[in-house]
């Protein structure tokens, strides 16, 4: 029993840290996309400044999204990795769309106030999120 949570424990400090390495990637796309005008050609209202007030939040939220992937990692059945990553990705996503927008920064469901491709962006962005960590946890297994 002992072997097993050590085990369990191991996995889930790699995926926190890839989780939070994600983020950071996460965090430099959405920055990139913004400092570029990427975001503001396709009439979203994403420009945000990089400073650590800005990312440190989203390097533990990463990481804490990244233990997720212990409940898809430890699973029997095989799926695409692909698809596990962006399996993984809908549940920030839709805290993004029906909680972070609305509630927390008044942007209206799906962050629609700041321009109707917000969504697709968000998408984006946190489908990269997964894709890293993913990459990150296998590499370091």
């Amino acid at each position: 029993m002992e072997e097993k949570m050590k085990k369990t424990l191991r996995k889930f400090a790699l995926l926190f840290s890839a989780g939070a390495v994600g983020g950071f990637a996460n965090s430099i796309a959405v920055w990139a996309f913004g400092k570029a005008g990427i975001n503001a050609m396709l009439g979203v209202s994403i420009a945000p400044e990089l400073t650590p007030a800005w990312l440190y939040p989203r390097l533990v939220w990463g990481g804490l999204w990244g233990a997720l992937f212990l409940l898809l990692e430890n699973g029997k059945i095989r799926i695409n990795f692909f698809l596990k990553a962006f399996v993984a990705s809908l549940g920030p996503t839709l805290v993004m769309f029906f909680i972070v927008f609305p509630i927390k920064a008044g942007k209206g469901y799906m962050g629609l106030d700041l321009g109707v491709m917000t969504p697709a962006l968000v998408v984006l962005f946190n489908f990269i999120w997964a894709i890293t960590t993913l990459k990150l946890y296998r590499y370091l297994k």
